[in-house]
Parts: structure tokens; C-alpha cells; sequence
């Protein structure tokens, strides 16, 4: 091969791969992707606070490709007797969905249905005497759902 198209060659190769290590890192995911998931799907109303801070502010997490679709409750009822369960579960689908995506849902099942259930409790204390008992009872009837059929 003459000298002058090897040269091309390498100058054109070069160039491809400097255009993609440039590509690569701009549309990296931040290192710490898992440990911030792990961080807003914790029981904890400090977890679910963060979630839903983050959730209204979409676009500053947009580095991170998080996936915030969403179905809220399924085919269950997102505010069942007039509960207001459709952000826990939006939070549920948020962390089943995040998990699932990077290959760790299996580990962290457990923990994304107990928090679940951690919000909707945090729901029915806003009530009292017999609504609460009825909103605690569709709470525990959720968990289980998730739990066993999620």
C-alpha cells in the first residue's frame, strides 16, 4: 500500500475514534446511577421525598436515562375508595422498571414492594378511626399483590 494512503488511513482511523470516545462520554450514564436509585426506592419518607422531588425536576436527572414510565397502579384502581395511592405506585413502577433495565431487579424486588408499602401506610396515616382501618386494609391488599404477583 503507498505510503501516502496509509497515512489517510491512519489519520481517517484516528479521527473515527476520537469522534467516538467524544460520543461515548457525553452520552455516558453517571457512575453513580445505582447508587441513586438505590437511594429513592428505600422505605424511608426521606426516599420517597427525594423520588418525588427528582420526579417533578425530570430534566436535571436527564444524564442518568432513568425510565419514569409509568401505568401508576395497573389494572388496580390509582385511588381506590378516593386513597391517593397513585404516586406510591408511580414510584413502584419507577424502581421496578429502573431495576429491571440495568439487570439487579431480582435483588432488589423486595425492597422496591416494601416501600411500596411503606407509601401507601404513609397515605392511610393521614386518616383515622374506620377510614384509616379500611385505607391500612387496601394497603396491605396492594403489598401483597405486588409481592406476590409483581
Amino acid at each position: 500500500m503507498p505510503r501516502t494512503a496509509l497515512k489517510g488511513l491512519v489519520a481517517a482511523g484516528i479521527t473515527a475514534a476520537t469522534l467516538f470516545a467524544t460520543a461515548s462520554s457525553a452520552t455516558a450514564v453517571p457512575a453513580d446511577k445505582a447508587q441513586v436509585l438505590s437511594s429513592w426506592t428505600q422505605t424511608s419518607a426521606s426516599s420517597y421525598n427525594a423520588w418525588a422531588a427528582a420526579e417533578a425536576n425530570r430534566s436535571a436527572w436527564s444524564a442518568y436515562a432513568f425510565n419514569w414510565s409509568t401505568d401508576y397502579c395497573s389494572s388496580s384502581p390509582d385511588n381506590p375508595f378516593g386513597f391517593p395511592f397513585k404516586k406510591a405506585c408511580q414510584r413502584h413502577d419507577f424502581g421496578y422498571r429502573n431495576y429491571k433495565e440495568m439487570g439487579t431487579f431480582s435483588a432488589n424486588k423486595a425492597h422496591v414492594d416494601s416501600a411500596l408499602y411503606e407509601d401507601l401506610k404513609r397515605v392511610c396515616n393521614g386518616y383515622s378511626g374506620g377510614t384509616k382501618t379500611s385505607c391500612d386494609s387496601l394497603a396491605w391488599t396492594y403489598y401483597q399483590a405486588v409481592k406476590n404477583l409483581g
